[in-house]
């Protein structure tokens, strides 16, 4: 596996609701990515949900538009579907799906993917990986 994307993102708001069967949080973010097949900043919109429900370990599933510039250089958007359990050791992996329309990115659309969230300064940052 080989990282295609890392992404800084930064912590904007949260909303939280707390039922007696469950707990979701609703985080809103921005942020920014710096790597060699991306350059370019979180459009408006970020959202991370994160549950809990009974007998389940956290889910997270976020979704966000990324827009910039590829790494020919070339104008470019990417949709990023992030889904994601804690696991049993407290790290977070996951599921990304990614639509684009990058020539030069447009193999993330059918590449098995899978993702890494680590804490930063100001949030997280998430490691994007294709096999």
């Amino acid at each position: 596996m080989r990282e295609v994307l890392t992404i800084e993102v930064e912590i904007r708001g949260q909303e939280a609701v707390k039922g007696k069967t469950g707990e979701v949080q609703m985080i809103l973010f921005g942020g920014y990515a710096e790597c060699e097949n991306f350059k370019g900043r979180i459009l408006p919109g970020g959202v991370d949900t994160q549950a809990q429900w009974p007998g389940i370990p956290w889910t997270l599933s976020a979704r966000y538009i990324l827009e910039g510039v590829d790494g020919e250089g070339e104008p470019c958007r990417i949709f990023v579907e992030n889904n994601g359990t804690v696991q049993e050791d407290g790290s977070l992996r996951t599921r990304p799906r990614i639509l684009t329309d990058s020539r030069a990115l447009a193999f993330l659309e059918e590449a098995e993917l899978c993702g890494s969230v680590v804490g930063s300064e100001k949030g997280v940052t998430i490691h994007i990986f294709a096999g």
